[in-house]
């Protein structure tokens, strides 16, 4: 009976893990780009009490065994890049990727990040840079004398100035790619990093070789559905309850057996 007390407990385990999940996805409803995550589970080991296909008689095998698992754990952690909604601010540097890719910035250190948060600004120094203040790969200066700024759907920026409105090419902002994204790691700050599990990034031009294209004055909203978060929120608390149920159960029925034996 003590073994049913152990297995309840790793879903109770599972399902809590579950529920942080759902609560940092709803807490990031309202982020640039952010992208929801799940947890994928795998059983633990079982305790083989009888091996399948033995043989209970002269000629006769078993056509199954006896296992009895031994719960849960968490395998890991999987971000879904599933599109977000994009939405029209009307703000001349945000931009939003629609397909395939990230941004890249680079830190004060020189280490490279990458983003689907495109909600650009200009520094002190009329450096192009994210929310944070990090500069956008590649390094792109926007002059005083700008009367407006364009971002193209290949990601060129244009500025243009002048009463006749001449326009000129300041640089080209570039996307990057990774053989597998779930396997970057979440910095915090809408900043993801390479890992070896991710694979190398791959740069190339907007709406170029399978790269998504940029749309100017727009942003990617998070991901995260609120009413399939609710659903999977309720799933959770209602298997977390039945795991307790279970070792209440358990409780019970060892207290029923040591009755017997007194």
């Amino acid at each position: 009976m003590l073994r049913a007390f152990s297995t309840a407990a790793t879903g109770m385990n599972a399902q809590q893990m579950i529920v942080d999940t759902i609560a940092n996805n709803l807490a990031n409803m309202n982020t640039a780009g952010f992208k929801r995550s799940m947890i994928d589970f795998q059983d633990l080991v079982y305790l083989r009490l009888k091996e399948p296909g033995r043989e209970v008689a002269s000629g006769v095998e078993a056509p199954s065994g006896l296992e009895i698992g031994s719960g849960v754990r968490p395998a890991s952690t999987l971000k879904v890049f599933t599109q977000g909604e994009l939405e029209n601010t009307g703000r001349e540097l945000d931009c939003a990727i629609q397909g395939d890719g990230f941004f890249k910035v680079t830190l004060p250190n020189g280490d490279e990040r990458y983003t689907r948060d495109g909600s650009f600004r200009k520094n002190s120094q009329g450096e192009l840079v994210t929310s944070s203040g990090y500069v956008v790969d590649p390094g792109i200066t926007i002059p005083e004398d700008a009367r407006s700024v364009s971002l193209g759907p290949d990601g060129t920026v244009t500025i243009f100035k002048g009463s006749e409105n001449t326009a000129t090419a300041l640089g080209q902002i570039s996307l990057t790619r990774f053989p597998n994204p779930s396997g970057l790691s979440a910095e915090g700050g809408n900043l993801l990093a390479e890992t070896p599990a991710s694979g190398k990034p791959t740069e190339g031009t907007a709406s170029q070789d399978g790269f998504g294209s940029i749309l100017s004055q727009h942003l990617e909203r998070s991901n995260v559905q609120m009413v399939q978060e609710l659903v999977n929120l309720i799933t959770a608390q209602r298997a977390y309850e039945i795991n307790s149920r279970s070792i209440r159960a358990g409780d019970e029925m060892l207290n029923t057996a040591n009755q017997l034996v007194r």
